[in-house]
């Protein structure tokens, strides 16, 4: 059973596309850090530091936004 939610507007579907890039983005950071150093993160560490990170990136891009392109 899908959920309806109506139309999303463009400006917050960008916001939580750069998102959910900045969060893939980090993760792919790490993973590259911990394959050089051999030093391991705890899943729970990483988990809540991508979250941190892709919320920021999402209220970031959407306030940006505004002030870059007007």
């Amino acid at each position: 059973m899908a959920v309806e939610l109506g139309p999303i507007r463009p400006r917050v579907k960008a916001s939580l596309l750069w998102g959910v890039i900045g969060l893939l983005a980090f993760l792919v950071a790490v993973q590259g850090y911990e394959l050089l150093t051999g030093y391991r993160y705890s899943l729970s560490v990483k988990a809540g530091v991508a979250l941190a990170v892709g919320v920021g990136a999402t209220g970031l891009s959407y306030v940006a936004e505004e002030r870059l392109f007007g």
